[in-house]
């Protein structure tokens, strides 16, 4: 049964046509994704079905009987309503008579009258009918899970990040029956992703989101809404369903257009010999040639070739962190780290937010000093930073010409040059966009658009601070691969889990208190250890917690077996042994020796050690627990 339903919605821009006669439901209980390219029209839409835009043709229809509530991309709030109000600011019925309840017991304080008695009475009951007590604490630990704790204090105090994080808090608190979210991942961290995600798998609940974060829909949605050429394409499945036939119908597509054209210049011959419609039979066959001509012209959207830029020429010496710290105030963000870069490197940066990532990269860019140490540049670098503030040109500029003053011309790997135009073309603007003004481009496009300047500057090292953020998927995929073949070193922070273990060889990992882990593997890899490393560090601490001494009857100990026993003997030996290749692997990947393939078979070989020194090391500690060692 739907719960909404879209019937036959266009919506246009000047002669900009962002949709046209869309049509789809959502069902109670489904969870679906909208997938388009940037400027396609998806917050637009989401506006539309949210009541906060109007179409210009067909219907929105909701069921009445319902709650919705919508996550904007850029959410606003009143200047000086603080955090608290906020969230408490719904028609949500179970919130407003939280509200209610603690407005009645302010009166009841402030005066013990009669009146306030019963009303407060009266607020309490409701509460009990509602089951509203425990609203408090649910609040508290969604707030605590975005890190919100200044609860009074003014939303025009907070970045835009905070903003985000306080729109998203408030509408998973108000117990709603569907749930519209415009990029909920934005400007979180990767553990409070995963904490998202988990939650809206769990919760019965009907949702429609947009999202690139392609790990996030492959676990959250079960439907996936594609709109692509002004056509609505739904696949039922998640996003590796979808990836698997949106192939196939790109296969048919092609071969059927083919088929198509063939037919057509067949029927362009027989035209050509000027027929006279004199019978019913030849007006119709000139009628379906005009409608065959129409179908043949139909243009599918290529698929993006490989392309690898000119990079400058990098000399023997790269980059080199030595021993640099940071601080501000009593915030320590980096301690006494060390790191000497290789050709052709590339690290992601993964940490909680306000942990000092960015800082690094600023560090390492010349926007800021090390308090101690030194950041020692090659001679030959020349650095591309792309910053989360991006660039801000004049509005009234259209787009090839803010390009064209960056460069005209883009040297490529192999010799070729592409244009300005062309190079835009490569990474999703088309040539009508391309002369559209910067004040009409979407949140994504003007990212977008900052990312790619940053890429022509014909850069030997990129240095890329949030490069995913509001970027489609389709983008996402073009970058990846740009980045693959990008010849120089690439260092990135990124909560995008997928983008991550596409692109980086290792990872620094900012735990905490300045303390930065370099570890040489995937971020699934860093993610499954250390889930493995928790695990392993409860278990001790349960047994080394002391037991109180209680009186219960004598129960035998089951011991070791001999197989046991020999297993336990093997373990101590085997164990000491692991972790000393695992330090001289360290020593290797860190003494700057090495080609990038021995680089590499390192690293993989790194992992698998630490893969199996934590397995030994849990089998370890079940035996000794056993043996009573």
């Amino acid at each position: 049964m739907n719960c909404l339903a879209v019937d036959e919605v266009s919506k246009s821009f000047g002669e900009k046509i962002l949709f046209q006669n869309i049509s789809f439901g959502l069902d109670i209980g489904q969870k679906a994704a909208l997938i388009a390219r940037n400027g396609i029209g998806k917050s637009s839409l989401l506006n539309i079905i949210c009541g906060l835009d109007t179409p210009d043709s067909g219907s929105v229809t909701i069921r009445k009987d319902l709650y919705m509530a919508y996550l904007p991309q850029n959410p606003e709030f009143p200047p000086y309503a603080t955090v608290i109000e906020v969230l408490l600011a719904s028609d949500n019925t179970l919130i407003r008579t939280v509200r209610q309840y603690e407005l009645a017991l302010v009166r009841l304080r402030m005066a013990e009258t009669p009146e306030n008695q019963r009303c407060f009475e009266d607020c309490m009951a409701e509460m009990d009918r509602l089951n509203a007590w425990d609203f408090e604490s649910q609040m508290m630990e969604i707030l605590g899970r975005f890190h919100i704790d200044k609860i009074n204090q003014p939303c025009c105090e907070l970045s835009g990040g905070m903003r985000k994080k306080l729109a998203l808090a408030k509408t998973l608190i108000e117990e709603v029956d569907v749930l519209i979210l415009d990029e909920p991942t934005n400007h979180l961290d990767i553990e409070m992703i995963e904490w998202l995600e988990d939650y809206l798998t769990r919760e019965k609940l009907s949702l429609l989101l947009v999202t690139h974060d392609r790990y996030f829909l492959d676990s959250v949605c079960d439907t996936i809404f594609e709109l692509e050429n002004g056509y609505l394409y739904k696949y039922n499945g998640n996003y590796a369903y979808y990836l698997e036939k949106k192939a196939e119908r790109e296969y048919n597509q092609s071969a059927e257009l083919e088929k198509t054209r063939g037919i057509y210049r067949q029927e362009l011959e027989w035209m050509r010999q000027s027929p006279q419609a004199r019978t019913s039979k030849a007006k119709a066959r000139i009628e379906a040639f005009y409608e065959l001509k129409e179908k043949s012209s139909v243009r599918l959207a290529p698929k993006p070739a490989e392309l690898q830029v000119k990079t400058q020429r990098v000399g023997n010496k790269i980059l080199e962190l030595n021993n640099i710290c940071k601080s501000y105030g009593d915030q320590k963000l980096v301690d006494d780290f060390s790191h000497v870069f290789k050709r052709g490197e590339k690290v992601g940066i993964v940490g909680r937010n306000g942990i000092g990532k960015t800082t690094l990269m600023q560090m390492i860019s010349g926007e800021i000093r090390p308090d101690k140490g030194r950041v020692v540049k090659g001679q030959t670098i020349a650095f591309g930073h792309f910053s989360q503030e991006g660039i801000h040109p004049p509005d009234e500029k259209r787009i090839v010409e803010i390009v064209k003053e960056v460069a005209e011309v883009i040297p490529l790997g192999d010799g070729r040059e592409m244009s300005a135009s062309q190079f835009l073309f490569h990474f999703g603007f088309n040539y009508d966009t391309q002369y559209n003004y910067y004040h009409n481009l979407s949140g994504g496009e003007r990212r977008k658009l900052s990312l790619l300047i940053t890429l022509m500057q014909n850069p030997n090292f990129l240095l890329l601070d949030e490069p995913t953020n509001d970027l489609d998927i389709y983008t996402l995929n073009v970058l990846e691969d740009f980045l693959i073949h990008f010849a120089g070193c690439v260092m990135f922070i990124s909560h995008d889990r997928f983008f991550l273990d596409k692109i980086a060889d290792h990872i620094f990992v900012f735990e905490g208190e300045g303390k930065i882990k370099d570890f040489y593997g995937s971020y699934s890899v860093y993610r499954r250890q250390k889930d493995r490393s928790d695990a392993i560090l409860r278990k001790k601490r349960a047994m080394e917690k002391p037991k109180k001494e209680i009186s219960r009857p004598k129960t035998e100990i089951i011991k070791l077996s001999y197989k046991e026993n020999i297993e336990f003997e093997e373990l101590e030996k085997e164990i000491p042994v692991l972790e000393l290749e695992k330090a001289a692997l360290l020593d290797k990947m860190n003494s700057g020796n090495g080609s990038g393939d021995d680089l590499r078979r390192w690293s993989v070989r790194f992992a698998e050690i630490e893969s199996v020194i934590e397995e030994k090391t849990l089998r370890w500690l079940e035996l000794s627990e056993r043996s009573g060692s």
